[in-house]
């Protein structure tokens, strides 16, 4: 059987490799039928360049979410808030049970591990928390933390800390208090105190248009994120996103491979949350397996709820024909 895409699609796929693509094109990806063989050449081309690029790495960043409250930020996808209802208590897991997650997580294989914390949750005691664990763990540290200063960027490295993840979210002033141009200038700090920056273009639902979502991925290649990928919304119960729906693994996994052309050769993995298998073959091969607190679930530790564990990861990683044991790209 013959294999034919249309022409100004595989002019846009075949050109990809070598010189990237426009805002316009990678729009143009992502209105694509989401079964036709236009998309499926398109997952094709963004896996094959991830497997040139990263050398068949498969990467687990263990995701550690260090506490939760009824945070008063009330950004609209996050289960974390007060507006959201589920938590009333604070909550944070103590030294003993995240230095466990980790020595347990750096047993089986992972290659970095992010701290999660809330937006109010105190910054003294994150860089406690990265100097302690630099001492017992030999995984990257990775924050994920509120917007900081030049100076705060300074103190993350001091404690141990090689890099941060942010992200400009999709809604960002209109689900989330916080302004775009803020998030903007935190990512700058990154790059300027010699953070790596991490990113992914979160959280993705029905209701995003391909301008809306084409221009963070834009963002994370202009600003040379070490890697990026897309991250679908996850609805918790009663949230007030549900009324729009969530995006499937499949149409994830479209997005993933958009944004990998993107990126093009700027960066060192691609990320997909939540782990699947779809996006594997669409240019991803970055996962976070997850302990603590989570955004998207209504356990307290999601380790006990829809997280996956990193030994689940790396079977993914397997059976996609990617190989977990190799050493990190990113660090």
């Amino acid at each position: 059987m013959a294999w034919h895409i249309k022409p100004n699609i595989a002019y846009i796929l075949d050109k990809s490799l070598d010189d990237g693509i426009s805002r316009e094109e990678a729009e143009s990806l992502i209105r694509m039928d989401l079964h036709s063989k236009e998309t499926y050449a398109l997952m094709e081309t963004a896996d094959r360049l991830s497997r040139q690029t990263f050398g068949l790495k498969g990467e687990n960043h263990l995701h550690i979410g260090v506490n939760l409250e009824p945070c008063p930020l009330n950004c609209r996808f996050c289960s974390l808030t007060k507006d959201a209802g589920i938590f009333t208590e604070k909550i944070e897991f103590d030294y003993q049970q995240i230095l466990y997650w980790s020595k347990e997580a750096e047993a089986a294989g992972a290659d970095a591990l992010n701290l999660m914390t809330t937006g109010t949750y105190p910054f003294k005691r994150l860089l406690t928390l990265g100097s302690r664990l630099k001492q017992d763990v030999s995984l990257p540290l990775v924050a994920n933390t509120r917007d900081i200063t030049h100076a705060e960027g300074e103190q993350l490295l001091a404690a141990g800390f090689v890099g941060a993840y942010h992200a400009v979210r999709l809604g960002e002033g209109r689900d989330t208090p916080l302004k775009k141009e803020k998030r903007i200038r935190t990512i700058q700090v990154f790059n300027d105190v010699g953070l790596k920056w991490m990113n992914c273009v979160e959280p993705v639902g029905p209701e995003h248009t391909p301008e809306e979502v084409v221009e963070v991925m834009f963002l994370a290649r202009e600003y040379q994120a070490t890697y990026s990928g897309v991250m679908r919304r996850v609805n918790f119960p009663g949230s007030p996103m549900e009324k729009y729906g969530m995006i499937t693994e499949f149409e994830m996994a479209r997005l993933v491979a958009v944004s990998r052309l993107v990126m093009g050769r700027v960066p060192k993995a691609h990320c997909t949350q939540e782990p699947n298998t779809a996006s594997m073959t669409a240019g991803a091969n970055l996962f976070f397996p997850e302990k603590g607190a989570s955004p998207r679930d209504d356990q307290a530790d999601t380790g006990k709820g829809r997280a996956k564990e990193i030994n689940e990861c790396r079977r993914i990683h397997w059976e996609t024909d990617w190989d977990p044991g190799l050493p990190s790209n990113c660090f």
